[in-house]
This record gives C-alpha cells, structure tokens and sequence, in this order.
C-alpha cells in the first residue's frame, strides 16, 4: 500500500507564488518518475511537469521558465515551486508517483487526492 499526501495550495493573488509539496509513504521498494499533474473544471487532467531520480525533468510548455520540479529522494518527496501564477492557473494539482512496493514485481502507478490551487485578485 502507497500513499502520496499533497500540501501547500490556496489562494494567492496574480504574480504570487506557491509551492507544493507531496511525500509519499508505505511499503515502498523505490520510486522511479515522480510528477505533477493539473485539472481545471471541465478540462482533462494534463500533465505540467516530471521528474527522474536522477534529476532530469521535462515540462509542459504552459509553465515553462514558472514553475520548478524537484525532488528529495531520501525523503520520497516532491515538489512544485510555481512562480509569476496567472488565473488560469486555477486548477486541482495532482501529484504521480511511479512506484515499486516491496514484494512485487510490479510498479504501481500511485495518485495523490489533489490540492486546490486559486489563483484570483
């Protein structure tokens, strides 16, 4: 059984900046791909930013130079620094996880509940 548990949305004011944190828990083996997803009110849940343990990171391009990826690896935890936010930034953000559980040979594809993220004067 894994866990990730988000924290750090809210509100904030147009050009502010948030970060969000989410650590995951369990019985984990080790973890691969760790990122960050978004969904807005009747969009699709899109994919903003990934990360691998060795550090190398993609992003989408509507947060690219905005928001930063990071990870600590000892910790199981990873994190979303988002800067200059416009109100489209609105959304639920979703943490990944991309996991291994101890005693199975299978990864697991694990989610976080989300975190609201308001981005509104």
């Amino acid at each position: 059984q894994v866990q990730l548990v988000e924290s750090g949305g809210g509100l904030v004011q147009p050009g502010g900046s948030l970060r969000l944190s989410c650590a995951a828990s369990g019985s984990i083996f080790g973890i691969n791909a760790m990122g960050w997803y978004r969904q807005a009110p009747g969009k699709q849940r899109d994919l903003l930013a990934r990360i691998r343990p060795g550090g190398s990171t993609i992003y989408a391009d509507s947060v690219k130079g905005r928001f930063t990826i990071s990870r600590d690896n000892a910790k199981n935890t990873v994190y979303l620094q988002m800067n200059s936010l416009k109100p489209e930034d609105t959304a639920i953000y979703y943490c990944n996880a991309n996991v291994w559980v101890v005693g199975s040979p299978n990864g697991l594809d694990a989610w976080g509940q989300g975190t609201l993220v308001t981005v509104s004067s």
